[in-house]
C-alpha cells in the first residue's frame, strides 16, 4: 500500500471580506478540509505501513536464515567429500555457492599447511576416531597403482580386496573408489 498523495500547497489567501470574492472563501474552506482529510488518512495508514514493514523484516530474517543454513551444509560437504565435489551435488549449487566452496576449500588448505609443518596436517582424515589402524577394502573401480607410506605399491583393480592403512584409504572411500568391507 502506498500512502495517499499529498494535497498540493495553495498560496495563502486573504481573509474573507478583505478584497476577496466569495469564491475564494469557498476554495480556502475546501482546501483546509482536504488537508485535514489527508492528515487523518495518514494516521489510518500507519498501522498498515508498520505491518508491511514487519512482514518485510520477517521475510528478510527467513532468507538470511535459509542462506546461512545452506552455507553450513556446503561447508559440511567439504568435510564429507573432500576438496572435489561430485558433479551431481555441484549441479544443484549456484555459481556463488561453488565460489564460496572453493574459497572455503583454499582457506582450509592454507590452515592445514600452516599447522602441520612441512607436510601439513590433514584434518579431514580422521573425522571419527578409528577402531583399528588397518582396514579391509574392496575396490569398486579400476584405479591403478596406489603407494603406501612404506613404499609398497598396491594395484587397485575392480573387485580386488586389500588390507590397507585406514588413513590412506579414507579419501578413496569418500571418492567412491574403495569400499570398506565389514566383517
Amino acid at each position: 500500500l502506498r500512502p495517499p498523495p499529498r494535497a498540493p500547497r495553495e498560496p495563502p489567501t486573504a481573509a474573507p471580506g478583505a478584497g476577496s470574492s466569495p469564491g475564494d472563501a469557498i476554495t480556502a474552506a475546501s482546501s483546509s478540509s482536504r488537508r485535514s482529510e489527508a492528515k487523518s488518512g495518514r494516521t489510518d495508514l500507519i498501522f498498515l505501513i508498520r505491518f508491511r514493514h514487519c512482514c518485510l523484516l520477517r521475510n528478510q530474517r527467513c532468507v538470511v536464515a535459509y542462506l546461512y543454513d545452506r552455507l553450513l551444509r556446503i561447508r559440511a560437504l567439504r568435510w564429507e567429500y573432500g576438496s572435489v565435489l561430485p558433479n551431481a551435488i555441484q549441479f544443484h549449487m549456484s555459481a556463488e555457492e561453488v565460489e564460496w566452496f572453493n574459497r572455503y576449500k583454499k582457506s582450509l588448505a592454507t590452515y592445514m599447511r600452516s599447522v602441520g609443518g612441512e607436510e601439513g596436517l590433514d584434518l579431514t582424515q580422521d573425522i571419527k576416531p578409528p577402531k583399528s589402524l588397518y582396514i579391509e577394502v574392496r575396490c569398486l573401480k579400476d584405479y591403478g597403482e596406489f603407494e603406501i607410506d612404506d613404499g609398497t605399491t598396491v594395484l587397485l583393480k575392480k573387485n580386488s580386496q586389500h588390507f590397507l592403512p585406514r588413513w590412506k584409504c579414507e579419501q578413496l572411500i569418500r571418492q567412491g573408489v574403495l569400499e570398506h568391507v565389514l566383517l
